[in-house]
């Protein structure tokens, strides 16, 4: 049986996927097609984003019925079909599970609304301030206020998201029963992994008191003890039956401490955890919506605190560049235009090679970039549409707020997936829901015929699950002063050899001293130059993105 570390997670966005119906958007069957070039690649399981019963005003991430498929993805049938036949190439799947709140449409909400008291035990009630106000200061991470009118009532509910996504209140015994209930329907179904959405938002105080500033905000919801209780509890209820369950909480603004507890086996919480201060090191001053470079010495004293802490706790990390709320990683940490393959591979070395279980989300592994959008109507997303008119607001020109949004929406990486250099790019034959440029010089069969990226991919799952050093070992990083160099080594307590990886984060040749390592006997294990070194030199000179894997 593999190990944790031993397996790569593939995240599929079914919307963007493959469309077998043609009617522009992705479903089920369409995933079914494509199963031989998933088969390609020897991933161990898929994470699929929502496809359950939604008005679709998050795509999807706003849920009105847990139990059924929404039709315009398919059937349960088709469901039950794609897990089988996942099974016959040895793939599991996982489920998004987004239960920190529900759509206004679920008929927990709208049996609250028609004055069930039960129901309305399930949602964050309050009434307004003696002043009329709003019952607290709090955001919306959607923009405007979390709280909306409740009905006709003098109530008001939390919404941290969307005015249709509303917060669950989980110190509810009832909310956390139905929790329960609806992971161990999708468990008799064959399912044996499930992500959490935001789950470190359900630990909410009871008293929600008015925020100082947007950080304390936070803290006045994220991360909190109690969400360790309800983790325990979810656990042990649900898929902690289960020997073979993965499980992964997306963690908002998480500490290294708690992710410990989250992923530590002993604790009986869940097996690994997503965090994202890594992709926030291009935020000038913390503001998302900016035109900033990243910070390439911030970005691996991230890497290196969460690599070597979680290691030394027993903790456990999620590795990625790349998701559905992401823009492309390329765009971000490589240069898709003149070096977009070295690149690609750099990152994918970066990451693959470090201690935790990869995630590659789809068109990644084709080295997929940012669209070639020029107007705001070509994006969808919520949060992209009001960032926009936020941005306008605040006194930006239409072109300014536009080159803002289009560095950072979610909208990105949610095109349909290049299949080919067609019109739609071989997803559908009718227009598609968002539409996909650059599918000319982007696209799988390109890449199958020809292309370095995906093969790429493939050497490094194969090496995962073939090298102790890269599934099991510790990791600590080297060389950790030098200004375009990110580099560590992985090791075993039990072996004299090592794995010394080091990549170049510049499009500039770079010089490195190797230090203690020179004139040691090497064997290349992976690169994206040529290399040919029987003993490692006292210098290195690194070309562009040049990624290099040395066991010594």
């Amino acid at each position: 049986m593999q190990t944790l570390g031993q397996k790569v997670i593939y995240q599929i966005y079914p919307k963007s996927f493959y469309d077998s119906n043609n009617d522009g958007i992705g479903d089920l069957r369409g995933i079914i097609a494509k199963i031989p070039y998933i088969a390609k690649l020897n991933i161990d399981m898929i994470w699929f984003n929502p496809f359950f019963v939604s008005p679709q005003n998050d795509n999807g991430y706003d849920i009105a019925d847990y139990y059924q498929i929404d039709p315009r993805f398919g059937t349960m049938a088709d469901f039950e079909e794609l897990v089988a036949k996942l099974k016959e190439i040895n793939v599991g799947v996982m489920l998004d599970m987004v239960l920190n709140h529900c759509s206004t449409e679920h008929e927990w909400f709208k049996k609250a609304l028609a004055g069930d008291k039960y129901y309305q035990d399930f949602f964050y009630l309050r009434p307004a301030k003696a002043d009329g106000s709003l019952p607290n200061n709090w955001s919306s991470k959607f923009g405007g206020p979390a709280w909306e009118k409740f009905g006709d009532t003098n109530l008001y509910y939390l919404h941290l998201y969307d005015k249709t996504q509303a917060d669950l209140d989980w110190h509810n015994e009832n909310v956390r029963k139905e929790a329960s209930k609806i992971i161990n329907f999708w468990r008799s179904k064959g399912v044996a992994g499930f992500r959490f959405d935001v789950i470190n938002v359900t630990g909410k105080d009871t008293v929600l008191v008015d925020s100082t500033d947007i950080n304390e905000e936070k803290a006045l919801y994220t991360d909190t003890p109690v969400v360790h209780d309800y983790l325990k509890e979810l656990n042990r209820t649900s898929f902690g039956q289960d020997e073979d369950a993965i499980t992964v909480g997306e963690m908002s603004s998480a500490t290294i401490p708690n992710s410990i507890e989250y992923s530590n086996p002993a604790e009986h919480e869940l097996s690994m955890v997503f965090t994202f201060h890594h992709l926030k090191v291009d935020y000038k001053d913390g503001e998302k919506w900016s035109d900033y470079p990243f910070d390439f010495m911030k970005l691996k004293q991230l890497f290196t605190d969460w690599q070597e802490k979680m290691d030394q706790g027993g903790g456990w990390n999620a590795l990625f560049w790349n998701n559905h709320d992401q823009p492309w990683a390329l765009n971000r940490f490589g240069d898709p235009v003149n070096f977009r393959v070295e690149s690609a591979q750099m990152l994918a070395s970066a990451l693959h090679l470090m201690r935790g279980t990869p995630y590659i989300y789809q068109g990644e592994e084709l080295g997929m970039m940012d669209p070639s959008y020029t107007d705001i109507s070509e994006y969808v997303d919520v949060e992209a549409l009001n960032a926009y008119q936020a941005l306008i607001e605040a006194g930006k020109s239409p072109a300014e707020a536009f080159h803002l949004v289009s560095l950072k929406a979610r909208d990105n990486s949610r095109v349909p997936m290049h299949w080919n250099a067609d019109k739609y790019a071989g997803f559908s034959t009718v227009t598609p829901w968002l539409k996909p440029t650059d599918q000319a010089e982007i696209n799988v069969e390109k890449e199958l015929a020809s292309g370095q990226i995906f093969t790429y991919y493939q050497q490094l799952i194969k090496l995962r699950k073939e090298m102790p050093l890269i599934s099991a070992g510790h990791f600590q990083t080297v060389f950790k002063d030098h200004p375009q160099v990110f580099a560590y080594r992985r090791y075993l307590d039990n072996q004299a050899k090592e794995l010394l990886v080091i990549n170049n984060f510049y499009g500039q040749e770079t010089e490195l001293d190797l230090g203690t390592y020179a004139n040691r006997a090497c064997r290349l294990v992976i690169s994206n130059y040529d290399q040919d070194l029987a003993k490692l030199p006292a210098r290195l000179t690194l070309r562009p993105y040049e990624t290099i894997a040395w066991e010594i």
